[in-house]
């Protein structure tokens, strides 16, 4: 049996950046006790391995109980709205942002949008950590979407619009919901001058839809795919529908003990990958666990 990791998966740039802060803040912070505001990434074997090592993962409601001036706050890969940074500021902790470049860029954008009059719509999950950061820049005002039956219901048409995505969604949903929108909210004429109302922002992350074809091949190439990630990730719900759709042997699993013996029967091909959060040491131990479990059953057969 021949088992092969995905050399495309394991984390993204965005990831790398917040997890290599993270390593950093522990590494300086001996004397100091590291919290992170929620979960650092969506993978709790990441998480687990980092609490190891120091960092103690805290919710917001907790913010409030350190008084320790040492302590350091870190804000996730996910972001924050400005309340969050207003409260750590007025609480005098110390805040470090480790905030994805890609997010905190989002963030930007959709304040200059807002800034301007835009009525901002976003394609993506309205409870996910990223979407509340994305809210807060525009004082919760914006229209969030996951569908086009959701935006033509919910988008004043009337009003000049700008839609962008969350970073992890998924690129064919985005594209339909900006056909549509195109096809509703039309160019005004006001005092003699066009004026644009609607304006497309793929912010999708390109890590993530930039896998898509590499992902579809190897899941191809492969009998059987075990797709690693944590089960709260929202790209991984995007990477693995993808997958599933190459190769209907997709198996998720969030924990290498989920992992099922009977998926290997007449297997000659395994592959692994996983979420643009899923760490590459973890996917190595999927492996071993899969080539040691199968040779102690070859041996208990003989």
């Amino acid at each position: 049996m021949l088992i092969s990791i995905d050399d495309s998966a394991g984390f993204c740039w965005g990831v790398v950046k917040t997890i290599d802060k993270v390593e950093e803040v522990l590494q300086n912070s001996t004397d100091e006790q590291v919290y992170v505001l929620g979960d650092i990434i969506h993978n709790p074997r990441e998480i687990e391995r980092l609490e190891a090592k120091g960092l103690k993962t805290i919710t917001h409601s907790e913010l409030k109980n350190i008084t320790n001036e040492k302590s350091k706050v870190i804000i996730r890969a996910h972001g924050e709205p400005p309340s969050t940074f207003k409260l750590a500021d007025d609480l005098g902790l110390n805040v470090v942002d480790a905030t994805c470049p890609l997010v905190q860029a989002l963030q930007n954008r959709i304040k200059k949008a807002y800034d301007s009059g835009y009525q901002i719509v976003v394609y993506g999950k309205k409870d996910h950590a990223e979407v509340i950061g994305i809210s807060g820049v525009c004082n919760g005002e914006c229209i969030v979407i996951k569908s086009v039956e959701e935006a033509l219901e919910k988008v004043d048409f009337s009003r000049k619009t700008m839609l962008f995505s969350q970073t992890t969604m998924e690129k064919q949903a985005f594209n339909e919901i900006k056909n549509a929108l195109e096809g509703k909210v039309k160019d005004f004429i006001d005092g003699g001058d066009v004026n644009e109302v609607f304006i497309a922002k793929n912010t999708l992350c390109k890590y993530v839809y930039g896998r898509e074809d590499k992902l579809q091949e190897f899941a191809s190439n492969n009998d059987i795919v075990l797709f690693v990630a944590g089960r709260n990730s929202s790209n991984g719900k995007s990477l693995y529908h993808i997958c599933r759709q190459a190769n209907p042997n997709t198996y998720f699993i969030e924990d290498m003990e989920e992992i099922n013996l009977d998926w290997f029967d007449g297997i000659e091909r395994v592959g692994i990958t996983g979420a643009t959060s899923t760490p590459q040491w973890y996917m190595e131990k999927v492996k071993e666990k899969i080539e040691t479990t199968l040779s102690k059953e070859l041996v208990e057969i003989n």
